[in-house]
């Protein structure tokens, strides 16, 4: 087996986990691992891996991320094929709030990919991995799943299993060398926020919020907010009263 260190992307051809992968690569090669559920865009970005870090072993796998037992199979796939150093979970969208309202099927479908999703596959790798007695798993959740708000409830909610759900497996594995780390990133300018950007949201560059997410992984980091000013940002808005809340427009 390779003496570098392998990483598997879960939703690799996001924005944030491509520089996540770019960040790495600049340090050492490495093998990765990169899933996905678009095979040309797998391969696009596994193409612009390759062009950066030519020493780098790059297989790409197309992946069903809905599928429980789909999971678990791809899953025990990789894991056969040799331990894993990091497994970064990165796949969500941003889906229309008013959307999920008033169509049951978009709101289910928000839940199911950015919370129930990353749980299935945190799961399937965190036996393995522990077994291993080595690695780390992290998650990306965000800020929106710190205090539930009426502009992105729905996506909040999910992230929100996140946070709990990684609470949990850190807890689990206390004491042990499996590494757990939550990430939450505040709102970053990617595609998927293309239209927040239009709105003239403020947005933190992709590669900013890619490097601290690094750093906070290399760290052994139980939580990374990035960037790090939302850890403060969202300890107030986690505390302002109810009665004040309610009236905010956020």
């Amino acid at each position: 087996m390779s003496s570098r260190t392998r990483i598997v992307i879960v939703g690799a051809t996001s924005a944030i986990a491509e520089h996540c992968a770019r960040v790495w690569l600049e340090s050492r090669p490495a093998d990765l691992v990169l899933l996905g559920r678009d095979r040309q865009r797998l391969e696009r970005t596994a193409n612009d891996l390759g062009v950066r870090s030519p020493h780098s072993d790059i297989r790409i796998v197309q992946a069903d991320f809905l599928d429980a037992v789909a999971i678990q199979a791809v899953v025990g796939d990789i894991l056969q094929q040799g331990g894993v150093d990091i497994v970064l979970i990165a796949h969500g969208s941003l889906p229309d709030q008013r959307g999920c309202q008033s169509d049951l099927a978009a709101c289910r479908d928000a839940l199911e990919i950015n919370g129930v999703s990353p749980v299935l596959f945190a799961e399937a790798f965190a036996d393995r991995m522990a077994e291993a007695g080595r690695g780390t798993i992290a998650v990306i959740g965000s800020v929106a799943g710190d205090r539930g708000r009426k502009s992105n409830y729905v996506y909040g909610a999910a992230k929100g299993l996140i946070t709990r759900y990684v609470q949990g497996l850190q807890h689990r594995f206390a004491g042990t060398k499996l590494r757990i780390v939550l990430i939450k990133p505040g709102p970053t300018d990617t595609p998927m926020t293309a239209e927040l950007k239009g709105q003239g949201a403020r947005l933190a560059s992709v590669e900013s919020v890619a490097r601290e997410i690094v750093a906070g992984i290399d760290a052994g980091k139980a939580t990374v907010y990035a960037p790090g000013k939302w850890k403060i940002i969202m300890t107030v808005v986690r505390h302002i009263p109810a009665v004040i809340f309610n009236r905010l427009e956020i």
